[in-house]
């Protein structure tokens, strides 16, 4: 990475390890090492360290390492999402303005079409624009406090399941035709897939470092 001016040089540290992170290039348990960084980046540690403390804070990093969610984590992440996003869909059904439906409809194409990290912000995108249209506040903090671990489940959800764009204009699709109920429980079905695939990986990952 070559570090640009005039943007602070923290930010350019903080969204190289984001991407690495999130995209899975250090994985779960890799510990950050601020001088190798130093090196490699040919800055100094203080940005480092001041993205490394951003990152901390957003529950991606724990202890400089990259934090290794547990099932159970996940697991109860997951019940609330589908709870409030599945409501989220609902009201979406109900209230959402033509210019947000006509978004959710570019966001499925790019999604279908784009390469792994437009695929990535067109799913947060989507999830994102149904939870805003909802118009509740505390249901919208709940969500963003759980954005670290949407994010980790997210990545390997995006590269596994080609489902995706189906399911997700699906939802759209009853979002459109006003029809709330459709739109509730096509979203806990897809949350709750997605919840099935992360746990499935994580039982296969293990399965593989036993043997």
């Amino acid at each position: 990475m070559e570090i640009r001016r005039p943007e602070p040089a923290y930010q350019q540290v903080y969204d190289y390890l984001f991407k690495q992170i999130i995209e899975g290039l250090l994985p779960s348990g890799v510990k950050l090492s601020e001088e190798r960084l130093a090196s490699e980046l040919n800055i100094s540690r203080t940005p480092i360290r001041e993205a490394v403390i951003r990152l901390e804070h957003e529950g991606l990093l724990r202890n400089k390492t990259v934090v290794e969610l547990t099932p159970k984590e996940i697991k109860e992440s997951y019940e609330i999402r589908i709870l409030l996003e599945g409501h989220a869909a609902k009201m979406a059904a109900l209230q959402m303005t033509e210019e947000d439906k006509q978004f959710l409809g570019t966001l499925i194409e790019r999604s279908a079409t784009g390469d792994f990290e437009a695929k990535m912000k067109a799913n947060t995108l989507f999830h994102n624009a149904i939870v805003r249209s909802c118009q509740n506040d505390q249901i919208t903090q709940l969500i963003e406090r759980m954005q670290t671990i949407i994010l980790l489940c997210r990545k390997d959800i995006v590269r596994d399941r080609m489902e995706l764009p189906h399911e997700h204009r699906e939802i759209y699709e009853a979002i459109v035709r006003g029809d709330g109920e459709a739109a509730e429980q096509l979203m806990r079905t897809h949350l709750e897939e997605n919840l099935q695939n992360f746990l499935n990986r994580l039982s296969d990952d293990s399965r593989l470092s036993i043997i």
